[in-house]
């Protein structure tokens, strides 16, 4: 069955080319397009769509407060059509807070991949339509306190890591939210590449930096990897890796895609596995696709702790499931439960 959707936008040239874009694959069905938001709940109970696609910046009502709204009330797949930069960022980082499947910028016409991106996401929200309705509860909240659900917080005990390296993509904003809110203040110093654009890491690091006990930070080119502090890899510029020489640095190194991703999860952990000469725990969130498997799995081979998140709270649990195909997970566990075992070693 193709995947039903609603366009959910205030300009009538954004309907027109999303509804062109996404009606020329075979997989999807436009069945709707709103102009606001008032509309867009009308429609909603009209057609029943599988996917919405969502402006952040509408009339009548904003799309971070009908995005709230529609993940209380009728929890759905929402894919955001926002702008990238500056004030843009911050809302999108917010909508995949609140549960957004992922946040894509507005497409221009003669841009091809953008434009293959939205159809791949939508079909791929359509999809995940029931993890969206099954996590949703996570997201609700307003993102000025951290999302707990229900985990207790971790204390630090005498055999804990000494590193920490985590890799996450699409629900990985709603995860980490989660997992480290519950870190201790004093955690090992804890890398992480979330798969997103330069702006929405920057955006996404200062915004845990205000709701969790560590210091949040983007990773800084040699920088001293600090206990307390938790480093974000920035987006698009590079891969981010680890050595340890004096002491623990993070480096920012320009390269090719890996996989398709830049930073990309492998790339860390392979630089992890290079220089493993202390007690290292890792573990990998939900996301789409392999990125992190193959390195989760020598640092398993290695002796690090290794861990995966279940498929129950993930959003999307392509990425984890890669991991535990191959043997590099010793533990799959909820999100709950993972901040306790990565910290602990």
């Amino acid at each position: 069955m193709p995947i039903r959707t609603l366009i959910v936008d205030d300009s009538p040239a954004i309907q027109r080319l999303l509804k062109v874009v996404l009606e020329a694959d075979d997989e999807i069905e436009v069945v709707g397009i709103a102009s606001d938001p008032l509309e867009a709940r009308t429609l909603i109970k009209q057609l029943n769509p599988d996917v919405l696609t969502l402006d952040i910046e509408m009339p009548k009502m904003n799309g971070l407060d009908f995005l709230s709204k529609i993940m209380n009330l009728r929890p759905m797949p929402v894919v955001m059509i926002s702008s990238h930069t500056g004030k843009g960022a911050e809302m999108s980082v917010e909508a995949l807070a609140q549960g957004a499947f992922c946040c894509l910028p507005k497409p221009r016409i003669d841009n091809e991949a953008a434009l293959k991106e939205i159809c791949d996401m939508v079909k791929l929200a359509g999809r995940s339509g029931a993890s969206v309705r099954r996590n949703s509860g996570q997201a609700t909240k307003s993102s000025a306190e951290p999302v707990a659900q229900e985990a207790a917080p971790v204390k630090r005990g005498g055999d804990a890591a000494d590193l920490i390296v985590i890799g996450s993509s699409t629900g990985g904003v709603e995860a980490l939210t989660t997992l480290f809110s519950t870190f201790p203040e004093d955690c090992p110093p804890t890398v992480v590449v979330q798969h997103m654009p330069g702006e929405f890491t920057r955006t996404f690091a200062k915004r845990l930096d205000g709701l969790c006990k560590p210091k949040v930070s983007e990773v800084q080119n040699r920088g001293a990897l600090e206990r307390g502090n938790i480093y974000i890899a920035p987006g698009s510029v590079g891969h981010t890796t680890i050595t340890n020489t004096d002491t623990l640095r993070a480096r920012v190194l320009p390269d090719e895609p890996i996989g398709g991703h830049i930073p990309a999860v492998d790339a860390l952990f392979d630089s992890v596995s290079d220089e493993l000469c202390t007690k290292v725990s890792a573990a990998i969130l939900t996301g789409m696709g392999k990125d992190g498997a193959q390195g989760l799995l020598r640092l398993k081979n290695l002796g690090a702790n290794t861990i995966s998140q279940d498929e129950k709270t993930s959003l999307v649990f392509g990425m984890p499931a890669a991991a535990i195909k191959i043997g590099a997970a010793q533990q799959v566990l909820p999100i709950t439960k993972i901040a306790a075992a990565l910290v602990d070693g």
